[in-house]
Formats: structure tokens, sequence, C-alpha cells
């Protein structure tokens, strides 16, 4: 049997993200990003701007465009963000490898980082090809119990189809929805994001164009961080 490895932290990433010398740097860059984004700069040359102000490699700039956003954008998607009280009976649908590799990577005590519209996002890809790792099935269990909690009526998970894998783990999930009960459709679609965006569930994903283009969100990070007690390996530009 194959080892499985954890996801998403890199050898670097102590020296990248995790002195407080650094952090405040990043959180300097972000407030930065933030204000030319909120006076309608495009994000590529203003990320090459900061980038090179604060002297960020490819892998901090990766992470402060995640955190960063205009005040329009955090404004917009902090209005269409459901609480979790008002989850019961409805409908959601899960931004797929979004969801599933974020959670991944917390359960790896990978660095994640808290965005300016208080959505968390790691540094994690799948680059074509999905590769489950140690806590992929924690992952998914942790998502039922979700659903179960807040009696939510059903759940649509879309899978990029082009990525190789994603078959393999629309069968893995379908037969732990089955096993548990769980009313959970999964679909493999060439655009998942367009999909979410125009449809009637909420968005369940970190995704920022979904976010921008989705009519409701739900923000599950934030839920289940809460719920696993972690701080340590999360960066914050608060």
């Amino acid at each position: 049997m194959t080892n499985l490895k954890n996801r998403g932290k890199e050898a670097s990433d102590d020296a990248l993200f995790g002195t407080e010398k650094m952090q405040f740097k990043l959180k300097e860059a972000v407030t930065d990003m933030h204000y030319f984004l909120s006076r309608g700069y495009g994000e590529k040359s203003t990320l090459a701007l900061v980038g090179n102000r604060y002297r960020l490699n490819a892998r901090q700039q990766q992470a402060i465009r995640g955190m960063s956003a205009s005040q329009k954008q955090i404004d917009d998607r902090k209005a269409k963000e459901i609480e979790s009280q008002d989850l019961e009976g409805k409908e959601i649908c899960f931004d797929g490898f979004n969801v599933l590799i974020l959670l991944e990577s917390i359960l790896s005590n990978a660095y994640v980082f808290k965005g300016q519209d208080g959505f968390i996002r790691d540094l994690s890809s799948v680059y074509g090809t999905y590769k489950k790792v140690k806590q992929t099935s924690e992952a998914i269990v942790l998502i039922g119990d979700f659903f179960r909690n807040e009696k939510i009526k059903k759940a649509l998970w879309l899978f990029d189809k082009p990525v190789s894998n994603s078959g393999k783990l629309k069968q893995m999930i379908e037969e732990i929805a089955l096993n548990n009960n769980l009313n959970w459709e999964l679909q493999l679609v060439n655009n998942p994001d367009k999909v979410i965006a125009e449809s009637n569930y909420i968005a369940v994903t970190s995704d920022a164009w979904i976010l921008d283009n989705a009519s409701a969100n739900f923000n599950l990070m934030k839920y289940v961080l809460v719920q696993l007690n972690i701080h340590e390996t999360i960066i914050s530009c608060e």
C-alpha cells in the first residue's frame, strides 16, 4: 500500500510565514494591496509592485494575493454570507477540490491565510491531478458532521472533470455519503466555478471569483476552524 503524504506545507514555509517579522511584512503588503485594489488598480500589476516593494517570493506573493481584496469585494462578499444557524433546510453547493484540499491543508498543519473578506485560503493546487492524502477521509467526515449538525437539506458537490482521479474521488465520497445516509449529489463538470456561481445553491468555497459572482455563500472554513480550535498555522491580515 502506498504511504499517503500530508497536504500543503513545504520545507521553506516556516521561514516564509512562521516568524513574527515575516508576518508583519505580509500584513503590510496586504494593506498596500487593499489600498490599490480599492482604487481600481489591476490585481496583477499591483501584486508585482507590492511583491517587489516587500521583496516577497512567488509563494509569499500567492499568499498575499489570497488575503487581499478591494473594499467593494469585501462588502459584497460579507453581504451575501449566510450564517450557520440559517442553513437548516437549505441546499448548498461544495466547490469540491477547493473545499477538500483546503480542509486537508488545515488538518495537515500547513499554513493557511485568512483574507480581508474573512475567508481562509491555502497554497495548494491540484495541478491537473488530485492525490489523496492522509487527511482526506477525516476531512470528508468533518464535512459530513457539519452537514448533519446544521440540518442541511441537500449538498451538491462539483469537481473539475478534467482533473485526474476526480472520478475515483467522486466514487469514494459517494460511498461515504451512502454509508452515512447523507443527501449528497456529486457531479464532474468542466467548469465548476461557473456552474456554482449561476446556481441557486449557497456556494461553499473560498474562491474569490465564485464569491464575487454567486448569490449567496457560506464560510465553511471559519466554521470548521472554530470546531477544531486551530490557531497556530493561520496567518491573518488583521
